[in-house]
């Protein structure tokens, strides 16, 4: 099925490193400040070499956009470095944030047993959290991002693990979900890297971390 048109130009997507919320067992959700771990920056670290041999031959100009949030503007400082882009020229957009788990957020996985259904297979949630969000209202907030985007350049964009599901769903122009009736890629392991270009995904790195944790 032909996706959604980026002008002719690349969108590199990837969601943040491993944060100290995922090491602990915590939802993170929308929450602002969770760093990453060592093991998050290493995996920064492989998507940005992975990206700079993807781009080897090539001297792209590149323009850089990651959620607001300090994880995912901290992996996105690691891959600029990798492809000689530069940071300071990034934009930011509080609608590229992860699933808002309202008051869910900051809990432990372990104290929302019997509250919270993850649909294990799919790595999705399968509860609405109290005050929190659905598939349908991230892509919602994305339709709304992408209506504004001109894709005049290539792209590194750094978001997170169920937010950047939805973003492929709508740049590739998946079916909808039979049961969250919104367009949802396949998970990723933490650590992956892929490329968008006029709805047609490649992945360019596969990275060895975990399945996605809001």
């Amino acid at each position: 099925m032909s996706g959604m048109d980026t002008n002719g130009k690349r969108l590199f997507i990837a969601r943040h490193g491993e944060t100290i919320f995922n090491l602990a067992g915590r939802i993170q959700g929308e929450h602002v400040h969770t760093p990453l771990t060592r093991t998050g920056f290493s995996q920064a670290d492989e998507m940005g070499l992975a990206l700079a041999r993807h781009l080897a031959t090539e001297e792209p100009a590149l323009d850089l956009i990651a959620s607001d949030t300090d994880r995912a503007l901290q992996t996105l400082s690691v891959i600029a470095e990798h492809v000689g882009a530069d940071w300071h020229q990034a934009r930011s957009d509080a609608r590229l944030r992860e699933i808002d788990m309202g008051e869910w957020g900051g809990a432990w996985y372990r104290d929302l047993a019997g509250k919270l259904e993850i649909d294990h297979q799919e790595g999705l949630f399968a509860t609405v959290a109290p005050g929190g969000e659905t598939y349908r209202d991230i892509a919602v907030r994305l339709e709304q991002w992408l209506g504004e985007q001109d894709f005049a350049r290539d792209t590194v964009l750094i978001s997170h693990g169920m937010t950047s599901r939805v973003l492929r769903g709508l740049l590739t122009r998946r079916e909808p979900h039979p049961r969250f009736d919104t367009p949802i890629a396949e998970g990723l392991p933490q650590g992956s890297i892929v490329q968008i270009c006029d709805g047609i995904e490649t992945v360019i790195h596969l990275g060895g971390g975990e399945g996605e944790k809001a």
